[in-house]
């Protein structure tokens, strides 16, 4: 037998066992996030997967890990920014440890509506987001590929909140983060941090009275086991970031970055319509599970919450003013 002869024989047997050849090698790709598997975000991250593990016929392999399997908010971004977990997705906020104006893609009452803060955040069209990517790629080795709509982040108690005065020395939870330490502030009460996968823990025991997240999160984890009243403030569009290890993502062939990068949009998409769609559906399943909603009709003071927020943010993050004038300056698509 000839060499090349040998050679085809070679990857011919290759291909029928399973392997590929050396020139469509795989790369596999551990995906890590916080949510649980009922949260429109693990929707996100397993569609997202599934769709680059077909699309790129096998070449680069997702493999999804929720619930805080490979660690917490730190641990993960840490892990991303090592290349020990080489994709996540989280709050913008998490990642202002590497670059503090990150946040501010989170601030509160920061955008119109769901369409403005998709397109304010789209890695591939926003100027704003490709400036704060790129300070992210160049100091951290991280880089935002894409992002995903969890919907509005609604406020949530053991009683009626109609006003920041309602607040007043009253434990509520916050994310553990600055942003939030600064807007439960805002809203009057006294900031605790808690992690998600403890939060039913502390809403039942009484050490926080309340807490802010999107319907679906609030379905999903059933906190209506533990909490009488929805607040509908909408004081965030809760937009969280995709974002992957640059020497990973390096090591990709760029008509996978390509592949990948449209998949992130088209998928990110989605998650926009399934989560507006889901806010209306949700406040009917959730009030059949015995919560109460407090809307402006109901005398909640919406415009107070944005005018105290607002200005605990301004004093706290005082150089954010120009990134979010270019935030409130970005036309949201149809």
């Amino acid at each position: 037998m000839s060499r090349r002869q040998f050679v085809s024989a070679a990857l011919a047997l290759a291909a029928l066992i399973g392997f590929a050849a050396p020139s469509e090698a795989q790369v596999r790709i551990r995906y890590a996030h916080v949510g649980s598997e009922g949260d429109i975000q693990h929707w996100y991250a397993d569609e997202f997967a599934k769709r680059v593990n077909a699309e790129t016929q096998g070449r680069v392999v997702v493999q999804v890990f929720p619930n805080s399997q490979l660690g917490g908010v730190q641990e993960t971004i840490d892990g991303v920014r090592s290349g020990a977990i080489p994709l996540a997705h989280h709050e913008f906020a998490s990642l202002a440890r590497l670059v503090p104006e990150v946040a501010v893609f989170a601030a509160p009452f920061n955008y119109r509506d769901g369409r403005h803060a998709m397109a304010a955040t789209d890695p591939q069209s926003s100027e704003v987001m490709k400036e704060i990517s790129g300070k992210l790629v160049a100091s951290a080795n991280i880089r935002i590929i894409g992002r995903l709509y969890r919907g509005a982040r609604q406020m949530t108690a053991k009683m009626a909140v109609y006003s920041p005065a309602d607040l007043k020395d009253k434990r509520f939870r916050g994310v553990p983060l600055q942003l939030w330490t600064s807007m439960i502030k805002g809203m009057g009460a006294i900031p605790t941090p808690v992690e998600v996968g403890e939060l039913p823990t502390a809403l039942m025991t009484g050490m926080v009275i309340g807490q802010e997240n999107p319907l679906t999160m609030i379905n999903a984890n059933k906190l209506y086991e533990v909490q009488t009243h929805v607040m509908l403030t909408s004081h965030m569009q809760n937009v969280l970031p995709v974002f992957i290890n640059e020497r990973t993502w390096q090591s990709i062939p760029a008509a996978d970055r390509a592949v990948i990068e449209k998949v992130a949009a088209d998928v990110g998409a989605e998650t926009l319509k399934l989560g507006e769609a889901a806010e209306t559906q949700l406040i009917d399943e959730l009030k059949k599970k015995g919560m109460t909603f407090v809307t402006e009709k109901d005398g909640l003071k919406i415009e107070d919450f944005r005018k105290a927020v607002s200005a605990q943010i301004k004093t706290d993050f005082p150089s954010w003013g120009p990134y979010i004038e270019r935030i409130s300056a970005v036309k949201a698509g149809s």
